[in-house]
């Protein structure tokens, strides 16, 4: 079994909990998720089975895109209702309400942007996730990360009876963005902290949530629902092999670009035979040299 699942994440469920489930249903232990979706969050989740898990690290930077709720009013140490409230909250007349001043805010968090990663968070410092030092009572100093960010508000800003105002959001990022950490500098630039309430992922790369299957429509058949690896990095340039060449790719053996291919020193490409996915190679000059060989 080879291939990859595009998965509808249920919200309470860790992305790994995903990959157990899928690894008893493909009864295989060769799975894996090409980017972890907070367990509050649901929506798609790029789970590659057997030899294609070698292919995770190429989704992994794909671009991502979500609709979420924001909520105004108060920060929340995770940055998300998962947690508890950070600081006081903010008076409800204080709160804005008004779209053109909440669009301008928005705005001002749109474009390349420096985004410190929250304490809440998997990513690594040192070898260890921040979110274990952030339940030990730990604040550790973080490096921001650069990433791009195209965020609108959609429809109109909502007030609840307690005063709150949530504001729904579509938002189009580079890998690595965390949205709960945008509501969380959002409520900053506005002086009434938020947090984000709601977050739904729906689309990875080319792969959108109207092509998701759920966890129950797998049950009944993973094989059935498997993308074919050439369909994976089809976002990739291509070059289409010879016979004769697939010895030498199967030895880990460069073979000649030739003109065959768009792309530059350095970017990678997929090696393909009669439409299968052969390797992953790089462009080096005038050659592409394996990377990833999953043919041999």
């Amino acid at each position: 079994m080879i291939g990859g699942l595009i998965v509808d994440k249920p919200e309470g469920w860790t992305s790994h909990d995903v990959v157990g489930r899928i690894r008893r249903l493909a009864n295989t232990r060769r799975v894996g998720h090409t980017g972890t979706l907070d367990p509050f969050a649901t929506g798609v989740l790029v789970v590659c089975v057997g030899p294609a898990t070698r292919l995770s690290q190429l989704l992994a930077g794909c671009e991502k895109r979500y609709r979420g709720t924001i909520r105004l009013g108060w920060a929340t140490d995770t940055q998300d209702r998962t947690g508890t409230a950070a600081g006081e909250m903010t008076a409800p007349e204080r709160i804005p309400d008004d779209p053109a001043v909440l669009a301008a805010a928005v705005r001002g968090l749109n474009g390349d942007i420096e985004q410190l990663p929250p304490m809440y968070s998997a990513k690594k410092v040192d070898g260890r996730a921040l979110y274990k030092h952030a339940r030990a009572g730990r604040e550790i100093e973080r490096t921001a990360v650069r990433v791009r960010v195209a965020m609108d508000i959609i429809g109109t800003p909502r007030r609840q009876n307690e005063g709150w105002v949530d504001i729904d959001v579509d938002v189009v990022c580079s890998a690595g963005t965390y949205v709960r950490t945008l509501a969380h500098d959002l409520g900053e630039a506005l002086g009434c902290g938020a947090h984000l309430l709601e977050l739904r992922r729906v689309r990875v790369g080319r792969f959108t949530i109207d092509e998701a299957a759920t966890l129950d429509d797998l049950a009944g058949s993973v094989a059935s629902r498997l993308v074919a690896p050439a369909d994976l990095v089809a976002h990739l340039p291509r070059i289409d092999l010879l016979e004769m060449e697939l010895a030498h790719i199967a030895n880990g053996r460069a073979v000649g670009v030739d003109g065959r291919v768009p792309a530059a020193d350095g970017e990678d490409v997929a090696l393909l035979c009669e439409g299968r996915l052969v390797a992953i190679a790089r462009i080096d000059g005038a050659l592409a040299r394996p990377r990833i060989v999953l043919e041999r």
